[in-house]
Parts: structure tokens; C-alpha cells; sequence
């Protein structure tokens, strides 16, 4: 299972990023897929959830109308566009395979890619 996520960088509150998780070595529109997030001094948290056909998706309270979560089952992708970025969404952003919200369920986390919101 690989799973490689890109699109995090630098960006002033209010802006916008659009990250990207490109998977290989499993049927990728057989899971629902998540991103997590783990802010400097924090625990790793959910962020959302799709479902495996892209039709429902669930979000963390904190990012509830500023981030959209979405898939192209056709080329193995999970995105997430975060709009409206504050700083206290600074983290390293992970996707994976969703298994529950808990980040106690998961085994191993690719590298991530990191988002820095800051004027």
C-alpha cells in the first residue's frame, strides 16, 4: 500500500491549498478514504471521511464549510481543498485508508506534507 500525499506549502490566513494523495498497491474505490492532521505539540486528529463512491462525505467541526474532501476513483486520488485556512490549521496533513476516526486505529502513516498558515 503506498500512499503519497503533495500540495502543502506556505500560505497567509484566508488563502487556500489544494493537497493531493496519489495510492497504489490496493482497489482504491474499494475504501472509504480520511485525512488526519497533526499540528505541532498535538495529538493526530481526523479532519474527513469519503465514502468509497465519493457521494458522502463527514467533517471535523473545526473545518466544517472551509474544507471539501473529494476522489477520482478513476486515477487513484484523494484531494482535500482547504479554503479559508486559519493558523491554527498549521499541521502535517496524512491521508489513509479510513478504519474509524480514531488515529489509535492505524498502523503506519505515509510522510505527509506539511501546511503552514501564517502571515
Amino acid at each position: 500500500v503506498q500512499l503519497v500525499e503533495s500540495g502543502g506549502g506556505l500560505v497567509q490566513p484566508g488563502g487556500s491549498l489544494r493537497l493531493s494523495c496519489v495510492t497504489a498497491g490496493f482497489t482504491f474505490d474499494s475504501y472509504p478514504m480520511a485525512w488526519f492532521r497533526r499540528a505541532p505539540g498535538k495529538e493526530r486528529e481526523w479532519v474527513s471521511h469519503i465514502d468509497r463512491g465519493g457521494e458522502t462525505t463527514y467533517y471535523a467541526d473545526s473545518v466544517q464549510g472551509r474544507f471539501t474532501i473529494s476522489r477520482d476513483n478513476r486515477r487513484n486520488t484523494l484531494f482535500l481543498q482547504m479554503n479559508s485556512l486559519r493558523p491554527e490549521d498549521t499541521a502535517v496533513y496524512y491521508c489513509a485508508r479510513f478504519v474509524g476516526r480514531s488515529p489509535a486505529n492505524y498502523g503506519s502513516w505515509g510522510r505527509g506534507t506539511q501546511v503552514t498558515v501564517s502571515s
